[in-house]
């Protein structure tokens, strides 16, 4: 960009030439600024042109969805230029309007990557440093990767670890400590620093060494000063109450084909999920985050990150596919007409989409009270599309084929019939296991069924018989379990196996959750 170009050349006079060469500086800064004012009112004609069709894309979007409500912002240069609110906070409730309040789920997770950048602004962190120099609680399986492990890889997503490794006891209730402790327990998919997977337990660790750097006493005090006070986002927050206690929030609802259904806030997903997960915000406030980011770092003529530190954060770090790479918080994808620098959210019953095409200085910020299953994606890029003259593509056909796809497979995983062999005999199952980073489960039969409580959380698991000792996996709707349990909808959280040992007894049994191939072997005390 020209304002980059500008800040980073070497405009010092140069003895007797100085003056000349000042003045040609001054009216090169003047001609540059000119051009910028004059791009920056280009870009909002084809905002303004672009509107109607848009609005009719995103109505046409929101019926094929169901989503309830949505609202929208595009920002060029540093001026929000369109915003709008379209449907309602829930179904048959009050209008959304830009102040509406939504969880955004992982596009916090930038919010992260520029604290960090602060951070090494003020030499408190180095993005090359040691992990386990900075916090010797840090472990991985393999210890070269222990020793190795670096800050840009906190969340870089290139561990070698599983797709989202320790999610499943994040939402059966362990705390941060022990999501991370647990992170020398998961057996790696593949070697470190090349394949792309994604996780958040590293990002609360990366979130704990910020704060510890910076001398505060969590990583929810950094971002609240270095970032939602500057800025002025004096809606955006960081808890369950907190958005509950909002006069205009948004309620969250799970998506299916046949449907969206409310959904009840909980603590647990996202906000025990920290910096990986955890803000609230509306469209008035994330207009502000996008105009730092299309400034390079600077709020109204203020400081807030140098550039140097901010780019950091959005240089590729790992291969997705051949037009997507990881950064850090951010996905960049090229395009025809240049670089998007962007990031989605998803949490139980909220979508969000954040995405920039720096080059164009414009940026689109997109928020649903809907479960993400593409929808808040597919608006943010067909806007950036349209804006950028891009290849026409319908994302909304395509992110809802994709939705209905997924969701036939889980269903048909869910209703799979069990293994052809006779029914388990269930009371030789019963007794105590356990496993490094869960700790013990008790295994019982209730009603019929096997029921598993994990000690460390309360969770209970109720055991679906599949036969051959193996059963579908369903979490138990009590108390604060009761929320996730709604939010994921029917169907089963995973797959329990039953081991015979060498003796012909039970040894123990794997816990496979999900499909991300993370597997928790207990043993048999």
């Amino acid at each position: 960009m020209a304002k980059l170009a500008l800040e980073e050349a070497d405009v010092r006079p140069r003895r007797a030439g100085g003056r000349v060469l000042a003045t040609l500086v001054a009216a090169a800064a003047v001609l540059s600024a000119s051009a910028l004012g004059r791009a920056d009112e280009a870009m909002e004609a084809r905002i303004a042109a672009l509107t109607p069709e848009l609005e009719a894309y995103i109505e046409k979007g929101m019926a094929a969805f169901d989503d309830p409500g949505l609202a929208i912002g595009i920002v060029s240069g540093d001026k929000l230029v369109y915003a709008k609110g379209f449907g309602a906070r829930s179904k048959g409730g009050e209008p959304v309007g830009t102040d509406t309040v939504f969880q955004i789920g992982s596009t916090t997770k930038a919010f992260l990557a520029t604290t960090m950048a602060i951070a090494a602004d003020r030499d408190k962190l180095a993005w090359d440093a040691r992990v386990v120099d900075l916090d010797d609680e840090f472990a991985m399986e393999d210890p070269w990767v222990t020793r190795e492990f670096r800050v840009f890889d906190l969340l870089a997503q290139r561990s070698g670890m599983p797709p989202y490794a320790n999610d499943t006891m994040g939402l059966l209730g362990a705390d941060r400590a022990t999501l991370v402790h647990a992170l020398r327990y998961v057996e790696p998919v593949s070697s470190f620093r090349s394949t792309f997977a994604y996780t958040n337990v590293t990002h609360m660790l990366a979130a704990r060494i910020v704060a510890k750097q910076l001398g505060v006493a969590d990583w929810d005090t950094v971002v609240r000063t270095e970032i939602f006070e500057p800025l002025r986002m004096t809606s955006t927050s960081l808890t369950a109450e907190a958005i509950e206690a909002m006069p205009n929030h948004a309620e969250g609802h799970r998506w299916a084909p046949t449907g969206t259904v409310q959904v009840p806030f909980t603590e647990i997903f996202p906000y025990d999920f920290s910096a990986a997960g955890a803000i609230n915000s509306n469209i008035d406030d994330l207009s502000r985050w996008m105009r730092l980011h299309l400034a390079n770092g600077t709020f109204e003529g203020k400081r807030i990150v140098s550039a140097e530190n901010l780019a950091v954060t959005k240089m590729p770090r790992v291969a997705i596919n051949d037009k997507l790479t990881y950064a850090m918080g951010w996905v960049v994808q090229i395009t025809p007409a240049g670089r998007y620098v962007w990031h989605n959210g998803g949490t139980m019953a909220f979508g969000s989409y954040i995405g920039a095409a720096p080059e164009h200085d414009v940026g689109v910020i997109v928020l649903t009270n809907e479960t993400n299953v593409g929808f808040p994606d597919a608006i943010g890029e067909w806007t950036l599309d349209r804006l950028l003259d891009n290849p026409k593509v319908d994302h909304v056909a395509a992110r809802l084929e994709a939705a209905k796809a997924n969701f036939a497979a889980g269903k048909k995983f869910a209703e799979m019939p069990p293994v052809r062999q006779p029914p388990t005999v269930l009371e030789p199952l019963v007794g105590t296991y356990e496993t490094p980073g869960f700790g013990e489960a008790s295994v019982s039969v209730d009603a019929g069924s096997l029921v598993v409580k994990l000690e460390l959380t309360g969770a209970k698991l109720k055991l679906d018989d599949r036969g051959g000792q193996a059963f579908n996996v369903g979490l138990v709707p009590e108390g604060q379990f009761a929320a996730i349990a709604e939010g994921n909808g029917p169907g089963p959280v995973g797959i329990i196996q039953f081991e015979t040992d060498a003796k012909g007894g039970i040894g123990g049994f794997r816990f496979m959750a999900g499909d991300n191939g993370q597997i928790y072997k207990f043993t048999r005390k």
